[in-house]
């Protein structure tokens, strides 16, 4: 039984790192807990679920629908909610509290468009079966799933550490007017990561709607508790530390469940966060800024 768990809870906390990270890459270069991250998780699952019963996709096609639908979301709602703030350099708090506000109106929207019973994805989306490699079942969902967590942090990895675009990205996030005065558009790179960071949410809103097999207008929120752990968990704004940390709550959470009670496993979130302000303020791969008079 161990090693089946241990598999649902690399199968989960790779959705979890997934999602963490371009949470985690939002608020490294732009500065901003940006509150509607959950809502392109959201968006992403139904804008698959849409072309899975309506243009007949499988699933493997539908993931990037969502992803590409989420990412022009948030470009959008960026436009809209932040950039007149960044031009007036408001405080963070003043960001804040209007993602706040429209995530509030955002979820409302999308309750009373798409009601708030839960939909499921096709039954055809599930027939491939499964796997067995001892006392261990693997089915091709979760295959899947796994499989697309790792290309996509994979992929964004390299983009960020390995290309011309990840090192505009962060000299931006380093100093945005540094930057600028190189030559570099700030207000395009931080479109790209609006793009970039909904576009893995909600990539990670449909890998978690196969996990579950549950979509809904609020399943963007129970997320955002776990990510705002896996973040702290894993060190503010560090990648390495979000796919990391991910990984360790989706182990706990489904460890929990199986051999404690599934009623603690909503626990594990808050318990790892508590432990990680405690003990290391500055999370697994965090490091102290270092001011010069």
């Amino acid at each position: 039984m161990l090693e089946q768990q241990l598999v649902n809870g690399v199968v989960l906390g790779a959705t979890y790192a997934l999602f963490a990270i371009g949470f985690t890459l939002m608020f490294g270069v732009m500065g901003v807990i940006n509150l509607t991250y959950g809502v392109y998780f959201a968006l992403g699952a139904f804008a698959a679920l849409w072309s899975t019963q309506a243009l007949g996709l499988p699933i493997w096609a539908a993931l990037p629908v969502g992803a590409l639908i989420a990412g022009l979301v948030a470009i959008v709602l960026d436009t809209l909610l932040l950039t007149r703030l960044r031009k007036a350099k408001a405080p963070e708090l003043a960001s804040l509290m209007v993602t706040l506000g429209a995530t509030l109106f955002l979820y409302a929207g999308m309750a009373a468009a798409l009601g708030t019973e839960i939909r499921r994805f096709p039954a055809e989306v599930f027939s491939g079966g499964a796997y067995s490699l001892g006392d261990v079942r693997v089915g091709t969902t979760q295959i899947l799933i796994l499989a697309a967590a790792i290309v996509l942090m994979l992929a964004l990895l390299a983009l960020v550490r390995g290309s011309r675009i990840g090192l505009a990205i962060r000299a931006v996030a380093e100093n945005p007017d540094a930057a600028s005065l190189m030559g570099i558009n700030g207000a395009l790179m931080l479109r790209v990561v609006s793009f970039l960071s909904g576009a893995i949410g909600g990539a990670a809103g449909v890998l978690v709607g196969l996990n579950f097999n549950a979509i809904q207008p609020f399943m963007g929120e129970h997320m955002m508790l776990r990510g705002f752990a896996v973040i702290i968990v894993g060190g503010l704004g560090d990648l390495r530390g979000a796919l990391l940390a991910g990984l360790i709550l989706g182990l706990a959470e489904v460890l929990t469940a199986a051999y404690l009670s599934s009623t603690l496993k909503d626990m594990i979130a808050f318990a790892l966060l508590v432990a990680t302000l405690w003990f290391r303020p500055l999370g697994l791969f965090g490091r102290a800024a270092a001011k010069r008079a």
